[in-house]
This record gives C-alpha cells, sequence and structure tokens, in this order.
C-alpha cells in the first residue's frame, strides 16, 4: 500500500480559500460517508443533498462511482490503487470546501490512513467522518449490482470484504447502523446532528 503523506500545500487559487470562504457569510465543510459496498451511502448522500438544498446551502455530492467515471478511470481496485482514489477525491474535496461548499463524500475509502489524509486536508471542525455502518453479511444480501456475487465466484478481485479489508473508522463523528433504520431516517440523523453541532451554518446563510 503506497503512503500518503500529509504536507504544507500552497492553495491552487481556482476556488481560493477566504476568511468568509466564496460564499460570504459561511464556511464550507465535508460529509465523508464511508461503508462497505452496498451500505446505502449514494442513497443517502442523495437525500442529505435534497434536505441541504431546500436548506439554500451550497452542496456538492462526491460519489466513488461516478468519479471512476471520469477523475479516477484510470485506477484499478488494488490497495494502492485505492488509497490513490481516496486521495484524488480529497484533493477536490478540499477546492470545493475552500469555496464555502458543503461537501457529501459517498465513496468505500476502505482504509482509516486515506480517511485520515483526507482529514488533514481540512481545518479543525471542517470533516465529519460518518460510517454508513451495515454488517457485511446483510450487504452481501442486498447486492443491488451484483458484485459481492462476481466476488464470491472469483470474477472480481481485491473486493472490498471479500478480497480486501474494510477497515471501519474508530472515531467517526457519526455512525447510521442501517439495519435499523431508513434512508431517510439515516439522511435526517446527519443533517440535524450536523446542524445542532454548528457544523452546517444554517442560520448565517438563511440571513444572507
Amino acid at each position: 500500500m503506497n503512503q500518503i503523506n500529509s504536507k504544507e500545500r500552497m492553495d491552487s487559487g481556482f476556488l481560493p480559500r477566504s476568511p468568509t470562504g466564496f460564499f460570504k457569510g459561511r464556511r464550507g465543510c465535508a460529509l465523508w460517508l464511508t461503508g462497505v459496498s452496498g451500505a446505502g451511502k449514494s442513497t443517502i448522500a442523495s437525500i442529505v443533498k435534497e434536505k441541504l438544498d431546500r436548506l439554500e446551502l451550497p452542496t456538492y455530492i462526491l460519489d466513488g462511482d461516478s468519479l471512476r467515471q471520469g477523475l479516477n478511470h484510470d485506477l484499478s481496485f488494488t490497495d494502492s490503487d485505492r488509497m490513490e482514489s481516496v486521495r484524488r477525491t480529497a484533493e477536490v474535496m478540499k477546492l470545493f470546501v475552500d469555496a464555502g461548499f458543503v461537501v457529501i463524500v459517498s465513496m468505500i475509502s476502505p482504509f482509516r490512513q486515506g480517511r485520515s489524509f483526507a482529514r488533514s486536508l481540512l481545518n479543525e471542525g471542517e470533516f465529519w467522518e460518518v460510517h454508513v455502518d451495515t454488517p457485511l453479511h446483510i450487504a452481501e444480501q442486498r447486492d443491488p449490482k451484483g458484485l459481492y456475487a462476481r466476488a464470491r465466484q472469483g470474477r472480481m478481485s481485491h473486493f472490498t470484504g471479500i478480497g480486501s479489508e474494510y477497515q471501519c473508522p474508530e472515531r467517526p463523528e457519526l455512525r447510521i447502523p442501517t439495519v435499523h433504520v431508513s434512508a431517510e431516517v439515516a439522511a435526517e440523523r446527519i443533517v440535524s446532528r450536523c446542524i445542532a453541532k454548528g457544523l452546517l451554518n444554517v442560520e448565517c446563510e438563511k440571513d444572507r
């Protein structure tokens, strides 16, 4: 597995950071949804975005599957390439957060080291790790894309949970047990908790 090191960076200037962010009066932040394939990350992320849109918060989703169609199309599913996928996604996340967006990242991101790197790119309090916690056997029963079946048949190598490990977050800001709650309830819980903890500057946005 390739080592990822956090170091001092010069802001690109493409989406410049300012004391108040690109959207005046509010700061950006990131909600990083991690979990095994089939946990429901993308569904929950979409509902969270709908709720934040209704609050008139500038929001953007970075979805792991979608990014593999473009930014990460050249990467495989080896451990080292998964780390590189997380690194690239985290750098894009940082640009949007610097500009004042609420960025919702939805990707397996199986290794703690990669998620820690993503956290290190942002200021204290700007990054929330959300564990979409679904037991592997439940996710395998769901298997909406048939990926677990293919992995069990030996047609997919390095599949998370079967050919490659998933390292559960040790101290996430929020853990969502999807066996017990629906995607709608999970999304509401995420938004409500973020507002209560001051991550989402809703009042400031309403008063613009």
